[in-house]
């Protein structure tokens, strides 16, 4: 008896088993086609940060059975890298891969989804995201622009660049012609620096030309390929404007809101993937790749301390000014430096203590 009733249940349960599989496509079949064009800020030779756009549009088509199909195309093929989130607000396309520092020509506040100077790291900016109330705020602010805002990557805290010739106090800032994004570019010119914004596959070439001085882009792994090496050798740390910069995926308002609640909720969970396993990818590639540069004769330097100490204060006194002018600006600001203290707080006591130790025991 017990034999019987033991096959009997397994035939039912076979049976429904064998329903919910033939019921999977019925479900996918209902759902609408939809082909959406992504636009990158970054050329596809940086397959790390490049990448991040490929993990969304492939786990996206994966859940789908196809039918969300997202075309991933490299900043310039479409529009200039630095023109992505125009081009989503705009309508041009659906939905793009960026960071929003690029854009702080616009507003300030854009800075803040990114990376601001002696800010928050990676893992502390994801806890304001997503549960310090941070997304509510950027988005809130990125609705003006008609666009939302999903994380979709961290580099982790950058480098502080490549310079052609080594800068060993502030005095050696004044004049110097610097490629570099969001608000470290309006400190770096408190100091007497040129600050510019290139598009990544433009760097080179200024630097090789001599159009600019120094040039900073990510870390190692990114900085290696793009060759900076070769015509700059004085590799500097950290970087202090970008502690821990998100990059974003902006999509337009309307076209999300033509989408299904399962491909909303699809999305979501892809971009969360593309968030963890870009700043996984670059750990585990910047290590080696900072060893072969060594190897190619890179001198590799801290930042002197009063070029770290004056770029704190003029950072303080961007933030203050700023605000005082600019509401969008303080609102997040206040909260964002509110949580910023109290992640600082916590860190210092079990995360300092590990990491310092570990350091002294190589």
């Amino acid at each position: 008896m017990q034999r019987r009733d033991f096959l009997k249940k397994a035939s039912v349960g076979a049976a429904a088993g064998a329903a919910t599989t033939l019921a999977a496509p019925a479900i996918a079949q209902s759902q609408p086609t939809v082909k959406w064009r992504l636009t990158s800020s970054f050329p596809k030779s940086l397959d790390t940060i490049y990448g991040g756009a490929d993990v969304l549009a492939n786990r996206l088509r994966a859940m789908t059975g196809g039918k969300f199909d997202i075309r991933v195309f490299p900043g310039g093929e479409i529009v200039p890298g630095l023109q992505a989130l125009d081009a989503v607000q705009q309508g041009t396309v659906e939905c793009c891969h960026t960071c929003s520092y690029y854009y702080v020509g616009k507003d300030k506040t854009f800075g803040f989804g990114t990376a601001v100077p002696f800010g928050m790291n990676a893992r502390q900016m994801n806890a304001w995201i997503y549960y310090g109330g941070g997304q509510k705020l950027l988005d809130e602010f990125y609705s003006n622009y008609n666009v939302l805002s999903f994380a979709g990557g961290n580099t982790g805290v950058q480098m502080g660049g490549w310079f052609r010739k080594e800068v060993k106090s502030l005095k050696d800032v004044e004049g110097l012609k610097i490629r570099i994004a969001g608000l470290g570019g309006n400190v770096f010119a408190a100091l007497g620096a040129v600050p510019q914004q290139i598009a990544g596959g433009d760097i080179y070439p200024a630097l090789e030309k001599g159009t600019i001085d120094a040039a900073e882009w990510v870390g190692p792994y990114d900085d290696e390929k793009l060759g900076f090496f070769k015509v700059a050798k004085n590799y500097y740390y950290p970087g202090w404007w970008e502690p821990g910069p998100v990059i974003h995926f902006f999509v337009n308002k309307k076209e999300w809101d033509k989408l299904p609640k399962e491909y909303q909720e699809a999305f979501q969970a892809a971009a969360y993937e593309a968030n963890v396993t870009m700043m996984a990818e670059y750990d585990h590639k910047n290590p080696g790749a900072l060893s072969r540069l060594l190897q190619n004769g890179v001198k590799l330097q801290a930042y002197p301390n009063d070029i770290m100490e004056g770029a704190y204060k003029a950072a303080q006194q961007l933030y203050a000014d700023e605000s005082a002018k600019n509401p969008a600006f303080k609102k997040i600001y206040t909260e964002f430096d509110k949580y910023r203290k109290t992640q600082n707080a916590w860190f210092s006591v079990a995360e300092m203590r590990m990491d310092s130790f570990n350091q002294t025991h190589k």
